[in-house]
């Protein structure tokens, strides 16, 4: 059987590290923004190429304080509008309505499965405030566009970046400093997963830095101070211990999963089965690779049996889920047409050549 995902195996890489470096921090006794924390700060950022990063939670915490921020430097105010697209994850959606709030939800281009930039222009009203641009399964949004649109009408730009770590965009900029903020998950499963819950944001504006720092402690930098009616979404000293060891491997990582990628891109041959849009450059780091088949569940049970790993990513648009009931009434053709026949074959940087030679094979006998 190959897994969909080993997390096992991709974290037994680093065990003898994982091992010496929990022992330090055992023998350290700073278990809350300690000096893990602050150095993963600092070379996260420095490998973004920005000039702040603030540790946090989790990555929807991370796109809710950069709203919550805004707010608080007077930028937004409840109640304005959000542009994003449709086919997010519904976490995307969430930070924005937690925050007070309105998304406004618009198709992607189906090639990429990225925000339409064309589509935001079409939905622009005098209370939209920002674009939240999701670069969906790590695959770059078309930033030029979106930042040209925002130029123009005066808007901020959000970067979800949860699942882009490392991506590189055409004028060499690195996913996070793309915008004027961008939020990063490094939940188990990302390029560069923590060993539980993780997040942050990376931005090069200090005043939004300071504020998300303050958000993320209630409301405080000095102990006991509290400035503003903050959260608890701290990054945990033992992750960010974690993520420290696994930042030194997410490029050949990454490089390992777009050798992966073109492999299924040159080696599937198979009119049923729809490959995803790659056009050979450092813009995508693969985190799922997504391929698009008519007969989805006739495809899984051929998966299945031939002993071959999936995972949907997303079998309900946001805007069909119950959590969000308020937006049921709304129809995305393109959007849910993608969640009705996307399916994620496995691909990881443990994954052998023999592994990789099994999958093609078993997908071109469908």
């Amino acid at each position: 059987m190959i897994p969909f995902l080993d997390l096992k195996k991709v974290n037994a890489r680093f065990d003898l590290e994982f091992q010496e470096k929990f022992k330090q921090f055992l023998e350290a006794g700073h278990y809350i923004l300690g000096n893990e924390v602050l150095k993963f700060e600092n070379e996260f950022s420095n490998y973004c190429g920005v000039r702040h990063c603030i540790g946090l939670g989790n990555g929807l915490d991370a796109l809710r304080l950069i709203l919550e921020a805004y707010k608080e430097l007077g930028k937004l105010k409840e109640g304005d509008e959000v542009i994003l697209p449709a086919n997010t994850f519904i976490a995307s959606v969430l930070a924005v309505l937690h925050a007070g709030l309105k998304p406004i939800l618009v198709e992607p281009v189906e090639r990429t499965f990225n925000i339409a930039p064309n589509k935001v222009s079409k939905v622009f009203t005098d209370k939209t405030k920002a674009i939240m641009a999701v670069h969906l399964y790590g695959q770059l949004c078309d930033m030029d566009a979106l930042n040209k649109i925002a130029s123009q009408y005066g808007l901020l730009v959000i970067e979800d970046a949860a699942q882009a770590h490392g991506a590189i965009y055409k004028n060499g900029n690195k996913a996070g400093n793309l915008s004027h903020a961008a939020a990063f998950s490094f939940y188990p499963t990302k390029n560069l997963g923590a060993l539980g819950d993780a997040g942050a944001v990376v931005t090069n504006n200090v005043e939004l830095a300071e504020c998300v720092k303050k958000l993320r402690n209630y409301g405080s930098l000095k102990k006991y101070e509290n400035e503003n009616p903050g959260f608890n979404s701290r990054l945990d000293e033992i992750q960010a211990v974690f993520l420290n060891v696994k930042l030194k491997s997410l490029d050949t990582d990454n490089v390992r999963r777009r050798e992966i990628a073109v492999r299924y891109i040159n080696e599937i041959n198979n009119e049923q089965i729809t490959l995803p849009y790659y056009n050979n450059s450092q813009n995508h780091v693969f985190y799922t690779f997504v391929v698009r088949v008519d007969e989805r569940e006739k495809f899984i049970k051929h998966l299945d049996g031939n002993g071959v790993g999936w995972l949907i990513h997303y079998p309900i648009a946001p805007h069909k889920q119950k959590a969000l009931s308020g937006f049921n009434y709304l129809r995305f053709p393109i959007t849910e047409a993608i969640h009705d026949t996307v399916i994620s074959l496995p691909i990881s940087p443990v994954m052998t050549e023999t592994e990789v030679d099994k999958v093609i094979s078993v997908v071109n006998e469908f």
